[in-house]
């Protein structure tokens, strides 16, 4: 019966990741491929599914339902409601002009440079510093378009090639503000701000060289191939946010700065976690916004877009991580994944054999479906049992698997942020892929041998 379920269970995650594929809604996708699960698991007899902290209700149907709430409260309360806060900030932050302003100021020190190709790797470096205040990758694309997309091809690379540095920008999603950074840091019971500075960074610095490298190299290459169709180009139109100060780039980085500072790393006696950091600067640049605006109510209807932003992160992300881990939970009940730890140590395969497998298979999702936060959250909450099972940690498991989803989505033809950023060169999405796969390639054989050097 145990081998029936997880064969029925591979049979129906085959069946999800076809559905997500073909543009099926990827979180009503993984709630009903969990539920076939259950019921086919409850069908055999098996009612034992619930964790140890939750009283059967006395109704095997209800105890479903249940779990789903339970993992609902759990996640609204915990790592999605960072994520949501974070969304929220970050949709302020573009309200107000804070983002542009921090974008303008970052591209500015490029247009010293006067090598067209080191002034593009040194684009590249600047989005993927961006990414950690700026974490929407979309949104980050459409910022970098405005202001550092005129400046590469000022200097002399082709439309192709810039677009296709700044579709690559957030390929690492670095920092406590992003998603799937958080549910990472969660899974692996840390703190965002630990796991950023402990587990992302010695793994993001040796990633960046090589993808910096392996940029330089494959878009002069293309460059000097010259044989990109061209049609007309959509322009990137400029944020409908405000004017500001320069200065008000400083407001993005702020909370990271905080939370760096009052944390074990450096004031160990105080601690100011994500979402506190988040909310404190929000309130401080809303009583800034009073002081030099003098028009209170334009500004708290501004100030009211973080609230209303945290909605829609709630409805997008957070909603999908919960379905996400319901179909985990569903995996784990039906022994798929007893079943795949007992085959990896029949065969003596290691923690790094299966971070490079959960790794392959979190990319190769996102590739398919242009999604990496669906692929991410559908597998990352799998990392601890697989991690328990052959012993090794569960950060040298999330981490490359994180990594994994926003480089393979840089790959992917379908992906929004890689269409976006093809239309604004006057190219078709292949020819940015064609531009970006050995970069992101090379990127994720890095990403892997770092992880196993520094966290396996």
């Amino acid at each position: 019966m145990d081998t029936f379920l997880a064969l029925f269970a591979v049979v129906v995650t085959i069946i999800a990741g076809w559905a997500m594929i073909k543009r099926y809604q990827t979180h009503m996708v993984l709630l009903f491929a969990g539920l076939a699960i259950f019921l086919v698991a409850i069908c055999l007899g098996d009612t034992n599914f619930l964790p140890k902290n939750m009283k059967p209700s006395g109704f095997v149907g209800f105890d479903v339902i249940d779990l789903l709430r339970s993992i609902g409260t759990k996640q609204s309360a915990g790592t999605g409601f960072i994520i949501m806060t974070a969304g929220g900030f970050a949709a302020y932050m573009d309200k107000i002009g804070a983002a542009r302003a921090l974008v303008n100021l970052s591209v500015k020190p490029l247009q010293m440079l006067k090598a067209p190709y080191l002034v593009l790797v040194g684009g590249y470096i600047v989005g993927q510093l961006l990414v950690m205040m700026i974490p929407s990758a979309a949104g980050l694309a459409m910022l970098l378009l405005v202001a550092l997309f005129p400046i590469l091809k000022g200097v002399g690379v082709s439309a192709a090639a810039a677009a296709a540095v700044i579709g690559t920008s957030a390929g690492m999603t670095l920092g406590p503000a992003s998603g799937t950074a958080n549910l990472a840091a969660r899974t692996a019971g840390l703190d965002p701000i630990i796991y950023f500075v402990q587990c992302q960074i010695p793994v993001a610095i040796p990633t960046l060289i090589a993808v910096c490298v392996a940029h330089f190299l494959v878009q002069r290459y293309y460059d000097r191939k010259n044989d990109d169709v061209y049609f007309e180009a959509t322009e990137a139109k400029k944020s409908d946010a405000p004017e500001v100060p320069g200065w008000y780039a400083i407001f993005p980085c702020l909370p990271i700065v905080l939370m760096v500072v009052f944390s074990k790393l450096v004031v160990a006696s105080i601690k100011l976690n994500t979402i506190s950091a988040l909310m404190l600067v929000w309130i401080l640049v809303v009583v800034v916004e009073l002081i030099r605006l003098r028009d209170p109510k334009r500004v708290f209807k501004d100030a009211l877009s973080f609230f209303q932003a945290m909605g829609k992160m709630f409805a997008g992300i957070v909603s999908l991580i919960i379905c996400a881990e319901f179909f985990a939970n569903a995996l784990r009940v039906s022994g798929l994944i007893d079943l795949l730890i007992n085959s990896a140590q029949g065969f003596n395969a290691g923690t790094n054999v299966m971070t490079v497998i959960l790794a392959a298979i979190v990319g190769l999702v996102t590739f398919l479906t242009g999604s990496g936060v669906g692929a991410y959250s559908s597998f990352a909450a799998l990392a601890p049992d697989v991690a328990a099972g052959l012993g090794g940690t569960v950060t040298s498991l999330v981490t490359p698997m994180q990594f994994a989803s926003g480089m393979l989505r840089a790959m992917s033809p379908v992906a929004g942020v890689i269409i976006a950023v093809a239309g604004a060169a006057g190219v078709s999405p292949m020819a940015i892929v064609r531009r970006t796969w050995i970069p992101m390639i090379v990127g994720m054989i890095v990403t892997l041998i770092a992880n196993a050097v520094f966290l396996g």
